[in-house]
């Protein structure tokens, strides 16, 4: 029996066997989990360890359909929020409603029909079967004395088989990986056959490929009308399958939208007080996120500069990423168009100039380029072939490199501290002009 009528699939009894308990005849009348409510509504969660505050004033909702990441760095409260929807934790402050329902007037059953939870923690204290383990999320769904029907066999197969852990059913919960034990767990959420699905850190003990497989499977389950809040660490893995994130940093949200809006350089460097360049994942469009490490990056300082950077290829787009982490205003030109240095550049919102493969640039082209590196602070020549001295090679970027007012130099190999240390040399009241 499925406490939502219109899910399919996973954990759904159509038959409605077994029975329920009649002591939760009233609770269960009262579930309003076919309403528009959302699955998942909370508002102004306050909790505290002793005197210790962990969040304060947290508000999000889950809607049906959608998948909701929760990201933040460690120690933000991500777990802490988890627990207190699921009623394992009592907040200090604040309400949260499963379907329409608070969570505090629903009974332990009850809830369990409107919410399944991962936990990060996969040890377990008893030596069960796998297939035992899995049939511990039916038990929402039976009364006080009845045992396992039908249903709830078919529900306990079909999770098994669509978390992957059916072939080793009969083994030990001991015997496998901690993986496969995250598997398991996940198996059993899904055998509870809830509208409501709580993770955390889903995927943390996972290879890549589980770890893909885990997230395609929420995905599918949210788009046939489940939600979903998942607590993830993997940036790149909560902007390709979210609809939405939540940012918890210093106690509270940070930022909640969708990942084009959420996950920028601004926002990462202020909840994760680290430097990251955002880009644009080129095989699922969704944006990619690289982190720096910000020691040695000059923050403190250095006023951020206007740079315009002459490079081309991998080279020239390292450059340009690292140099737009640290929060630096870019421009690079002339590069070829489709270059990655011109790609990386579109991603850091830098104005780029540039020209057809293998064709002549003219004029036109040539003075944009001279414009801006006349307008910055310095200008960045990346590679040998960069050189201001080296002749041919560089043409029509001589007339660029013969335009800047302060040059730095930096070999297409430069370690990304020395190049930070390039830049912040121009501060050098001794440096030259065009050193």
């Amino acid at each position: 029996m499925s406490a939502d009528p219109t899910a399919e699939g996973i954990g759904d009894d159509a038959s409605g066997e077994p029975g329920g308990d009649p002591a939760d005849d009233s609770t269960v009348g009262s579930q309003s989990t076919d309403t528009d409510d959302p699955l998942i509504d909370v508002g102004g969660l306050t909790v505290s360890f002793g005197d210790v505050p962990v969040v304060s004033g947290v508000d999000l909702r889950v809607e049906r359909g959608e998948l909701v990441g929760l990201v933040g760095p460690n120690g933000a409260g991500k777990t802490t929020v988890l627990r207190a929807i699921k009623g394992t934790l009592a907040p200090d402050a604040g309400t949260v409603s499963l379907a329409g329902d608070r969570a505090a007037d629903l009974s332990a059953r009850e809830a369990g029909r409107r919410v399944a939870s991962v936990p990060q923690e996969t040890s377990l204290a008893f030596d069960f079967r796998v297939r035992h383990v899995v049939e511990m999320g039916r038990t929402p769904h039976l009364g006080r004395f009845d045992g396992h029907g039908a249903a709830d066999d078919r529900a306990v197969q079909e999770a098994m088989d669509a978390a992957g852990v059916a072939r080793f059913a009969d083994r030990s919960i001991t015997e496998v990986s901690g993986g496969e034990r995250q598997r398991v767990l996940l198996a059993r959420a899904l055998a509870q056959g809830t509208p409501a699905l709580l993770l955390d850190e889903p995927t943390a003990s996972l290879d890549a490929n589980h770890a893909v497989r885990t997230l395609e499977l929420v995905r599918d389950l949210v788009d046939d009308g489940r939600g979903a809040l998942a607590a993830i660490h993997d940036l790149d893995a909560a902007a390709r399958y979210c609809d939405r994130i939540v940012v918890l940093a210093n106690g509270g949200v940070h930022a909640a939208g969708p990942p084009d809006e959420v996950l920028t350089a601004g926002a990462l460097r202020a909840a994760f007080d680290a430097e990251a360049f955002v880009g644009r994942n080129p095989a699922t469009g969704t944006p990619a996120v690289t982190a720096f490490d910000a020691v040695g990056a000059g923050r403190d300082d250095t006023d951020p500069r206007r740079l315009h950077v002459v490079g081309t290829g991998r080279s020239g787009s390292r450059v340009v990423a690292r140099l737009a982490a640290a929060g630096h205003r870019l421009s690079v030109g002339v590069v070829s168009e489709g270059d990655a240095t011109a790609e990386t550049a579109r991603d850091a919102d830098a104005a780029a100039v540039t020209a057809p493969a293998f064709a002549p640039v003219d004029a036109e082209t040539c003075e944009a380029a001279v414009r801006l590196a006349r307008e910055a602070d310095a200008t960045v020549a990346v590679g040998e072939g960069t050189r201001r001295d080296a002749g041919e090679r560089t043409d029509p970027n001589a007339a660029v490199l013969a335009a800047a007012d302060r040059l730095v130099e930096v070999d297409a190999d430069v370690d990304a501290a020395d190049l930070l240390d390039a830049v912040r040399g121009l501060d050098d009241p001794d440096r030259p002009r065009d050193a």
